[in-house]
């Protein structure tokens, strides 16, 4: 009875300040979360199917790791940057360099067998990185992780030739853009300052 007479008695006006209250405080409190949500759903949410093996790479077991992606080509002018690649991986890997190569035929300078371009790869120029299974890396067909790092390169935009390369700092945050004319080599001193930065 006495629930009843407090009900009736309470004014309106604050029921409605009181849903107000509560639902700007879980307004709040999403908008907290969002930013921590959104790095667990980005970089290392990827995936990508690797050439010559039925398991894919999951980019969450790339956490703590300077990762070091570029988009190739077996029949490209910039070909031979696939030497390069493969001393910075040589060199940097026991340090936390990760380089995985994405061969693409969105400029129509890749092989159409996937083993031609793994031999290709490992006999003319030593590759021993990852290489992803043939993939777009423009347009509407191109794959999540290179939408991905179109977006969130410190150069923004589409993929505009082979061998642009994309160095992705230990957090998963930080991506900067190389385009094709740059050398691998070229990129070292970027790549030890980010060696050299801890994880949180």
């Amino acid at each position: 009875m006495f629930t009843k007479i407090l009900l009736e008695s309470t004014p309106k006006r604050f029921y409605w300040d009181f849903g107000f209250m509560l639902s700007a405080l879980l307004m709040m409190s999403f908008a907290s979360l969002a930013p921590s949500a959104y790095a667990e759903s980005g970089f290392y949410s990827l995936k990508t199917a690797l050439n010559g093996s039925k398991k894919d790479l999951d980019f969450a077991s790339l956490k703590g790791k300077v990762v070091l992606i570029a988009n190739t080509a077996s029949e490209c002018g910039y070909t031979p940057q696939y030497k390069g690649l493969q001393n910075l991986y040589e060199t940097y890997k026991d340090q936390g360099l990760v380089v995985i190569g994405f061969p693409s035929k969105s400029f129509k300078q890749e092989f159409d067998s996937e083993d031609k371009v793994k031999q290709f790869c490992e006999f003319r120029y030593g590759v021993k990185f990852p290489l992803a299974k043939t993939q777009d890396v423009t347009g509407k067909q191109a794959s999540p992780v290179f939408k991905y790092l179109s977006k969130q390169a410190d150069d923004k935009g589409e993929v505009k030739w082979n061998f642009e390369k994309f160095l992705v700092d230990r957090q998963g945050k930080e991506v900067q853009r190389f385009r094709s004319r740059v050398e691998p080599k070229d990129m070292e001193s970027h790549i030890k300052k980010l060696l050299a930065e801890k994880t949180n």
